[in-house]
């Protein structure tokens, strides 16, 4: 009988090891990703512009410097939280964007157009 009792807890125990394991799997698919480019007025590429990322739930605040293309991403963003997104170049800054919790693309891409002075 005791051998029965510690062979059911052991299963018992894998079975929570192993369910526990799918969910940090399916935890990292539950993110996405968000990256676009900032433009000028011209069309041209602004390097070294600031881009701000705002997480409406908890109002934390992450920040990209764009590269040499004007490109910038922001990695592992959850599905349930609305995002604002905006950039800002030397005083000059564009309009605000959203991204939506109910926008289900694991891949959203955001072109930011910062009007001239």
């Amino acid at each position: 009988m005791r051998k029965f009792a510690v062979c059911a807890g052991l299963l018992l125990l894998m079975t929570a090891v192993a369910s526990t394991a799918r969910e940090q799997k399916g935890e990292n698919s539950q993110l996405r990703a968000l990256s676009g480019h900032v433009f000028n007025n011209q069309n041209q590429p602004i390097a070294k512009a600031i881009v701000y990322l705002k997480n409406t739930k908890t109002l934390m605040i992450k920040t990209y410097i764009t590269d040499p293309d004007g490109s910038y991403r922001f990695p592992a963003l959850a599905f349930n939280v609305d995002f604002e997104v905006y950039a800002e170049y030397e005083g000059a800054r564009s309009d605000t964007k959203t991204v939506s919790a109910f926008d289900n693309r694991k891949q959203i891409e955001i072109t930011l157009r910062i009007k001239g002075k």
